[in-house]
């Protein structure tokens, strides 16, 4: 697996699309970290670490508002083969400020507003509406 970010994106998409409750994902730091901000954001109902450390997951319980999924769409923006940085002056917004942008900055997983409050730009992992 070349891009693991994508990899847990792509199974949270295609989950939701099948009516899933749960999904799983090979688990690192920075995949928690993501699943982590999408909790703290609503997006997911939470997430859990299982198993032992060669073969640890993370299970993340996905959450539906009136039969609807949570999350209208997923985008991933920094690949393996481009990287994207914003500093806190060039950063968007993702639907009209509906959506958040999920940032790695040297203080952690951070999103758009938590960035922008901290003052601190990163690599901008993916978008989520």
């Amino acid at each position: 697996m070349n891009d693991p970010i994508a990899d847990m994106l792509t199974r949270i998409r295609n989950a939701q699309a099948v009516g899933h409750a749960t999904v799983q994902a090979p688990h690192s730091r920075i995949l928690e970290g993501i699943a982590a901000t999408l909790a703290r954001n609503g997006f997911i109902g939470g997430f859990e670490k299982k198993g032992r450390t060669p073969s640890r997951y993370i299970e993340i319980s996905l959450r539906s508002i009136d039969g609807h999924p949570a999350i209208e769409g997923l985008r991933r923006v920094s690949k393996p083969g481009q990287r994207v940085y914003r500093n806190v002056k060039r950063m968007g917004r993702v639907r009209y400020g509906m959506g958040v942008i999920i940032l790695s900055t040297p203080q952690g997983i951070l999103t758009d507003k938590e960035a922008r409050t901290k003052k601190v730009g990163g690599e901008v992992l993916c978008e989520v509406w």
